[in-house]
């Protein structure tokens, strides 16, 4: 039997309240001169009258397992809805602060530690749209639509490689007014427009299409809660004209354009059910190359760097081949902690990782921590029609989880992991894909 729904949502302004080291890009001494958009944490909130659901976005680039547990064990002990009913996100910006430390990066001497300050400040501003957003509950309607998301990028190692332009679009409307109260999105593309160049805090052109849809499509008012999809080998390098927040905001308005031409045939419907699992797992630790492998590994990808410079190669062939000496660096790095045993601590932190399902009448969204290739999300949707996948959920898992293919490449994203791939993630697809079949 399908049942009423009632919905609500906010969103809490969380940027930092002063100068901040801006995380995303390795050896830049990066310190925010200033806010070019604010940060948030938005917050949906559905229930039938026997299930409540959560799904909150932060823009940060990360929120580790240790954040999302802090938080929904406050936003649990003040509210009607059970930890494991909230599913905490990242954008993924890398124009924000350094919200997890990365054993990867612990040989950066420009890196800083955490500040516990800004992570109490993030934690409050979660808990707080997360009880606004149930106490702004009022009966609804639902939607969904499927954009185009092809205009924000592409799979950034091969432009005609695997990628997921399917941008799903939960619209949220007030039953009696008919006028749209939330928007849900899910987009599978790094939010890297803007480089280590750029010292003002930003959301990227996901806030500059958040800018757009309040303009032009659900009122300024509206939160619209923006989830990253699976992006580990996605980003704008090879659709961007520059790195700047003009091209951030050209790029956010397509996405903007794109999800409102979306909106123009969607059913609404009024009931629905909602219902929700979970389950965790252990992931195999990569088997590190020796410290003299790294040596050699790093010696060779500088060299590839520096002779494609010398060149004047295309600059995207450059870019790609500087972050594959970055991944190479933190192979050496991470080579070295493994030999030191300063490995565990990070690894405990990050497992067991957790999967969620959310079902939201026939829309089944997953939460996945980390980063993963895309070719793992397009695995489960071949499966199963109607399911969407939000990364960096829940937790974090220190690097990257690859294919095969670029373990065997060597690229950047490889060089960055901690866990095996591309063993950790098939057994993410398949206990996702029995957590989907057990529902």
């Amino acid at each position: 039997m399908q049942t009423r729904l009632i919905a609500g949502a906010a969103a809490i302004d969380i940027t930092p309240f002063g100068p901040v080291f801006l995380f995303g890009y390795p050896r830049v001494e990066r310190i925010s001169t200033g806010v070019h958009d604010p940060l948030l944490s938005s917050t949906l909130y559905l229930s039938d009258g026997l299930t409540s659901l959560l799904l909150i976005s932060c823009d940060v680039i990360f929120i580790s397992r240790a954040i999302a547990d802090r938080a929904r064990t406050e936003i649990a002990s003040r509210s009607n809805v059970p930890a494991a009913q909230i599913l905490i996100s990242a954008t993924h910006t890398h124009s924000g602060p350094l919200t997890v430390e990365m054993v990867s990066n612990a040989a950066d001497p420009i890196v800083p530690r955490t500040d516990a300050r800004y992570l109490d400040q993030l934690i409050a501003g979660i808990v707080e749209s997360a009880l606004a957003a149930i106490r702004n509950a009022a009966p609804c309607e639902l939607a969904l639509s499927i954009a185009d998301g092809s205009c924000v990028g592409t799979n950034r190692h091969d432009p005609s490689g695997p990628s997921d332009p399917e941008t799903p679009v939960l619209v949220v409307r007030d039953q009696e007014s008919k006028s749209i109260t939330a928007m849900m999105i899910v987009c599978s593309m790094h939010p890297t427009v803007l480089h280590e160049d750029s010292t003002l805090i930003s959301g990227d052109f996901p806030a500059m299409a958040r800018e757009y849809l309040q303009q032009n499509v659900v009122g300024r008012n509206c939160p619209i809660i923006y989830h990253s999809g699976v992006c580990g080998n996605l980003s704008p390098r090879h659709v961007t004209r520059a790195n700047t927040f003009e091209e951030a905001k050209r790029l956010g308005q397509a996405l903007g354009k794109a999800i409102e031409t979306s909106l123009a045939a969607v059913e609404y419907i009024a009931s629905a059910n909602l219902d929700f699992s979970r389950t965790f797992l252990e992931l195999p630790v990569r088997t590190f190359p020796t410290v003299s492998e790294a040596e050699q590994i790093l010696a060779q990808a500088e060299f590839r760097f520096e002779s494609l410079t010398a060149a004047g190669a295309d600059h995207r062939e450059i870019r790609s081949a500087e972050c594959d000496w970055f991944g190479a660096e933190e192979t050496l790095t991470l080579s070295k902690a493994s030999v030191e045993g300063q490995l565990s601590a990070a690894i405990a932190a990050s497992l067991p990782a957790e999967l969620t399902r959310m079902q939201i009448g026939p829309w089944t969204f997953i939460g996945w921590p980390g980063e993963l290739f895309v070719e793992f999300a397009l695995e489960v949707k071949r499966h199963f029609k109607n399911c969407f996948i939000i990364s960096l959920a829940n937790g974090e898992l220190q690097g990257y989880l690859v294919t095969q293919e670029a373990v065997q490449r060597g690229v950047y994203e490889a060089g960055n992991a901690v866990f095996s791939s591309p063993e950790s993630g098939r057994r993410i697809v398949e206990q996702t894909l029995e957590l989907i079949r057990a529902q």
